[in-house]
């Protein structure tokens, strides 16, 4: 008998999905990523894994404001989707309509940032990389970008079941 080489894909089943969207003005970051935390409560996540997903959302929404919108201050907007799936894995996607990334591997480089001005560390991507299992950007010139960020937490996936009111 042949085992199979091929990897198993993981079926996942969404159990919930949130939406938000909102001015790209700094004073709405902490209101991202508090509502991004709030919706992924249901996982009872540790707080190490809460201050992770802050973290990325809190990069991924500031990179919104701070670049894709540069040229527009304040006129652009924001879209946050976040899904959650039974086996406790979180898929956030953090979308702009702004300017676009020319190059994404080199806007991925640590310390490369495109701030004339050199306050920005160039450090958002590699951030949002170190607190998620896995980070994808898109981006097309003109069109805007979307960061896709996903993460397992550590509870048992029948858990999520009992905070949906479900035995």
């Amino acid at each position: 008998m042949k085992e199979s080489t091929k990897a198993k894909k993981t079926i996942r089943t969404q159990v919930n999905e949130m939406r938000l969207a909102f001015p790209a003005r700094s004073v709405n970051e902490r209101a991202a990523r508090s509502a991004v935390a709030a919706f992924i409560s249901v996982l009872d996540p540790t707080l190490s894994e809460l201050s992770d997903v802050k973290c990325a959302v809190s990069e991924a929404v500031t990179n919104c404001i701070v670049h894709a919108y540069r040229d527009t201050p304040g006129k652009g907007d924001i879209y946050i989707n976040v899904r959650i799936f039974d086996d406790h894995t979180v898929k956030i996607t953090v979308r702009d309509k702004g300017c676009g990334i020319e190059n994404v591997e080199e806007a991925k480089t640590p310390l490369y940032t495109t701030d004339p001005e050199g306050e920005r560390s160039g450090m958002g991507f590699a951030v949002m990389e170190s607190f998620t299992d896995k980070l994808t950007v898109l981006s097309k010139v003109g069109k805007g970008t979307t960061v896709k960020m996903e993460k397992r937490l550590g509870v048992e996936p029948d858990e999520i079941k009992k905070t949906d009111g479900k035995s």
